[in-house]
């Protein structure tokens, strides 16, 4: 599959090196998510400015075991915010995939999943985070699950 290319509807952040996919229907707040922890300043628990990847789609390219996440040329930098419109915010031209979010109900998430929930993307295995999208808290979720992910590739 090295070298399989996938168009994904959702958006991507990244902190440094690593990224979230966003996923979830049409309205369901991935643009809004994004855009509040792109809004977050870095913190001792966030250790980096978050950045945009890719809003509404987001290619996915494999590269022996890593799955690259950048936007399609024609979308790059760029985020739709509800009631403003199209706005070019930070962002990171591609990185490299480490989590996956699916944005759902509060009632469907568990408290502690054991075991931690998976998800297959080309013939990659990665985390699934399960988040309800206009928590106040879900930007900070998000954010530390993808802050965990980065430290872990810094060690390896």
């Amino acid at each position: 599959m090295d070298g399989a290319v996938e168009i994904h509807h959702g958006t991507a952040i990244a902190l440094g090196h690593c990224a979230a996919l966003i996923r979830g229907p049409a309205g369901s707040g991935k643009s809004d998510l994004a855009l509040r922890c792109i809004g977050l300043a870095p913190t001792a628990l966030i250790p980096s400015q978050t950045v945009l990847v890719a809003d509404d789609r987001v290619q996915l390219t494999r590269t022996g075991e890593t799955l690259k996440a950048e936007a399609p040329a024609t979308i790059g930098g760029i985020l739709e915010v509800r009631g403003l419109g199209i706005l070019t915010v930070p962002s990171l031209a591609s990185a490299n995939l480490a989590l996956v979010a699916d944005l759902t109900a509060p009632e469907d998430i568990v408290r502690f999943p054991d075991p931690k929930p998976q998800t297959e993307l080309l013939g990659l295995s990665f985390p699934l985070l399960l988040l309800a999208p206009f928590e106040a808290s879900a930007p900070l979720k998000l954010l530390l699950a993808l802050a965990q992910k980065l430290r872990g590739s810094a060690q390896t």
